[in-house]
């Protein structure tokens, strides 16, 4: 497996000043802001990385209350054994598409997108969508989560180009202004994974908002990289007790974005 594959869980982003300064200025770059805000609050449940327990464990708790989740696949990842277990399988990636659930892109490498170059980063895009697309995956790739949420100005202008979302690891709501090519996302994995998660599902509630809610794995305890089984449940209860409109990453930006851009209209804004 590549090198770069079996480093995912030792991950550190560029420590330097222009790693820094990058991470800061490239918030300003390729912007395309929410321009409407929903009728009802959204929340997306997304599964970054899949290991096979999001789709073995996480969608059936989902599917039993009638709602879908985004899982954002890497093809080299598949069936794979990491530090979060299996990696989740050709046949896991179909079965969740077939249900109804949002296949995502998160690149084929689970790349660095903080440092790779352009070229690098579509060829990466490329590879992962055709080889879902020869796995039986059919649904267009229409979001995109960024490895390790580090995004870089090459990276950000390649997911502009292809995706009417692409999300970040960053916490926030989103809400008329916000980059949906940088969009926020809450991670609720940990023991204070669950408060996190309520805390943030009532600052949608109160502003009307968009808030997607990212893990990895779905376990019988919650793990640094997971959130339990048990929690997973009571959260997609209590959004919907709420009157949260629970809607995959596309659906989310369909209702809240403009048009993705074409080439020819960002580098005439450029």
């Amino acid at each position: 497996m590549n090198a770069d594959i079996q480093a995912l869980g030792v991950y550190r982003a560029d420590p330097s000043l222009k790693g820094k300064l990058r991470r800061r200025l490239v918030r300003l770059a390729n912007r395309r802001p929410a321009v409407r805000r929903p009728d009802r609050p959204m929340v997306t449940f997304a599964f970054d990385d899949t290991p096979a327990s999001a789709v073995r464990r996480g969608a059936p708790i989902l599917e039993q209350r009638g709602v879908h989740g985004a899982y954002y696949f890497c093809a080299g990842l598949a069936g794979e054994d990491g530090h979060m277990g299996q990696y989740a399988t050709c046949d896991d990636m179909r079965r969740a598409a077939e249900a109804g659930h949002e296949i995502g892109c998160h690149t084929y490498s689970h790349l660095d997108c903080g440092q790779a170059s352009a070229v690098q980063v579509a060829d990466d895009l490329e590879l992962n969508a055709a080889l879902l697309s020869d796995w039986g995956v059919t649904q267009h790739l229409e979001t995109f989560a960024y490895p390790y949420g580090d995004v870089g100005f090459a990276a950000k202008q390649q997911a502009a180009e292809r995706f009417v979302l692409s999300r970040a690891l960053h916490h926030g709501l989103i809400e008329p202004g916000t980059d949906l090519n940088q969009a926020p996302a809450v991670g609720v994995e940990g023991d204070e994974g669950e408060a996190i998660a309520r805390a943030w599902l009532a600052k949608a509630a109160e502003r009307r908002a968009w808030v997607i809610l990212f893990t990895h794995g779905v376990e019988d305890q919650a793990t640094r990289f997971g959130t339990s089984a048990d929690a997973l449940a009571r959260l997609v209860d209590e959004a919907l007790a709420m009157g949260f409109d629970v809607v995959s990453a596309a659906e989310g930006a369909a209702r809240v974005g403009p048009p993705k851009q074409t080439t020819v209209e960002m580098r005439a804004a450029a």
